[in-house]
This record gives structure tokens, sequence and C-alpha cells, in this order.
């Protein structure tokens, strides 16, 4: 079978660490396959091989040449394969083999606010474009699952594949031994649903009654609107000797941010599945996260706190009770748990229902 995989989101944060998981063992598979982009990730994470073909394209993702002036020699190799998996809902026009999508999340018709009325049109014409050409729709929870059939329909089989921790914060398993700081970390791209705002609020309340830990914030400042940015100018204002804003951190200073972590905090008002707790008990570090729902659905059998989400006042009364006037918990997973989500189940997954027959195909697929 030959196999297009369209890896021009492969830089990306969500879409790219899943795609980057996936791709070593897509590539290990007895099949040819089509790369589409370039990116210096992508080589270096790929090396020649029998039976695979890259394709250069610096057409952009979602862009109106994707839909109106893609070039027709990709697609005519594009279309010389046996069909085309999207790691997003992004398609190219003109892509005549049958195509598969991952769709992580359908946050916009959940979340109306993070986008203006004609951007949140236009992200549900782009969700249901895919959703229509897909034979099937990988996602990577039960809860997003639940949301895209909600609101694209069941039309298409849709396939949990669950995400799980990028290789190169996996690799060699927790960072090695290390004294603790007194540090918080929060890891996430600085959009609203992500809840920094109620994290800052409770943290600052925590610190208001002797908690002495600072609060590093490891992530992009992208897809800002106008309305988010004075949010970042106060953040960027605040007093550095408590706060540290480090944007984008590559793996290996990421790993080690993790291992010094007292604790990781995710106050996520909504996520499809929601990876930084998960790299944080990898790496040995407890986390403190919200209980929406994908929290409760991915990690209730791993031993996180829980706080309501939202709530800034419950978020300091977690953070004093596990930091106050004590060391910081350890956290070692269970062999089982250790190996519950892993990109080997992720991709073997998508190859089993890339390969079979859509008509005959299982309605769900859990790794």
């Amino acid at each position: 079978m030959r196999i297009a995989v369209d890896c021009r989101l492969i830089d990306s944060s969500g879409v790219g660490v899943y795609l980057q998981g996936c791709l070593p063992y897509f590539l290990a598979a007895p099949h040819e396959f089509v790369l589409l982009g370039d990116s210096p990730v992508l080589r270096s994470l790929v090396p020649e091989r029998k039976g695979l073909t890259r394709i250069p394209c610096g057409v952009k993702p979602f862009s109106p040449a994707e839909l109106c002036a893609f070039p027709r020699g990709i697609l005519r190799a594009l279309n010389r394969a046996d069909l085309y998996y999207s790691p997003s809902f992004n398609l190219p026009a003109g892509i005549r083999v049958p195509v598969y999508t991952t769709m992580h999340d359908i946050i916009f018709p959940d979340m109306p606010e993070l986008a203006s009325k004609i951007g949140l049109a236009a992200r549900m014409w782009w969700y249901r474009r895919a959703f229509r050409r897909s034979e099937k729709v990988f996602t990577v929870s039960q809860f997003s699952k639940s949301r895209i059939e909600r609101f694209l329909g069941t039309s298409a089989p849709v396939i949990v594949t669950y995400s799980a921790v990028q290789n190169a914060l996996a690799a060699g398993g927790p960072a090695p031994a290390c004294a603790k700081k007194e540090t918080i970390l929060f890891i996430g791209n600085i959009k609203k649903h992500k809840g920094l705002g109620c994290l800052l609020d409770g943290f600052f309340r925590a610190r208001s009654e002797g908690l002495g830990h600072t609060l590093i914030i490891v992530g992009d400042k992208d897809n800002f609107r106008s309305s988010d940015t004075a949010f970042l100018r106060s953040l960027r204002r605040m007093d550095r000797s408590i706060l540290e804003f480090t944007g984008h951190a590559p793996p290996e200073r990421l790993r080690a941010l993790i291992a010094e972590a007292a604790l990781l905090v995710q106050p996520s008002l909504y996520e499809g599945f929601g990876l930084p707790p998960l790299e944080a008990m990898t790496g040995g570090t407890a986390a403190l996260i919200s209980d929406i729902p994908a929290f409760k659905e991915i990690y209730g059998d791993f031993p996180v706190t829980f706080f309501r989400a939202g709530d800034p006042a419950d978020l300091k009364e977690k953070l004093l009770a596990l930091l106050r006037g004590k060391g910081a918990p350890s956290v070692t997973l269970s062999p089982e748990l250790a190996c519950r989500y892993s990109f080997q189940k992720t991709a073997s997954a998508i190859l089993h229902n890339l390969a079979a027959p859509a008509a005959c195909a299982p309605a769900g697929l859990g790794v």
C-alpha cells in the first residue's frame, strides 16, 4: 500500500507532537510512503529509505492557496497513492484518493468565545469539509469523539487513538534524579482555554498565604486575538522574582524543567487530551489538574490531584495542601500506567484502520 502523509504541521504543537510520535512507527510498517512537506524537523526525524518519497511543499495548511492554487504536479503525485492521511482537519483541494484525518478536538463550537463569528464559521467549514471527505476520522479521547459526533454527525466512523508523551521526553524513562526546586510549572500555548488566568489568580492567592514557590510558564503565545495581548503585556510586567516566562522550550530543556519542578499545574478549561500532566508524571513530577471531562477520562486512574476548573480559590487550597511546609510530592507510575498511552499503539491503530475496508472496520478502537 502506498500512503501519502501530510507532514506540513510537524512543527506545530499538539498536532506536531502526535505526528512526530507516530511517524517512525508508520515508516517501520511494510508500506510505501509519500511525505508532503520538507521542514528541518521532518528531515532530522525521517532517514532516507526504499519506498519513501518526499514532496517539498510551501503551501500553508488552512490557507486559500490550499483550496484554490495547490500545485498540480504535487496533486498528481499525491493521487498516485492509495490513500491520503492528514493529522489535522485540513485537506488540499484536488485530492482524489480516499482520505483519513485526525481531529484532536472540536473546541470552537464548544467555546465560541475563542473566535469571531466569521472565524467560527470558517473553522466549522473546514471541520465539516474534512469530516465529509474522510473515510474514517481519528481522535484522541472518548470526550473528543463525543463532541465530534455531536457537531458533525456519525456518517464517518470516529476512532479513538490516544496521544502519548513525545519520544524525546520519554526516551530512557524519567530524567535522572535531581533536587527538586521550589518551582511550579505550567506547560501550554498561552491561549484562553488553557486557564492561565485562573492559575495566576490562584498562585498569587497562595503566595499571599505563605507559599514560597515561583511559577514557570512554558509555552508559545501564538494565535492571540487582540483582546488577549493586554493579558500578555500584564504577564510580562509581573515580578520576575516569582514568575518566569520561558516561551517555547526544546525537549532537552523541557525535560530538565519537569524533573526540577515541585509540581505541574494544568488549569485547562478545555482539552481533547492534554499532554503536560502525562509528561510531568513520566518525568517523576506530580500534577495538579482541572476536573474537565477529558482530564477525568485520561487521568482518572493516575496519581493526580484534581481541582474545580476555573475556580482559583480551590486551586489555591490545593496548592497550599500539596506544597506548603512539606517537600514536593513524588510520583512513580506503575508499569501498567507508564505504558497505557504510547505512540506505538496509536500508530498501529491508525495503520490497522487505514488498511481495513471502511464498511467492516470497528466503530472505535481504543489503545
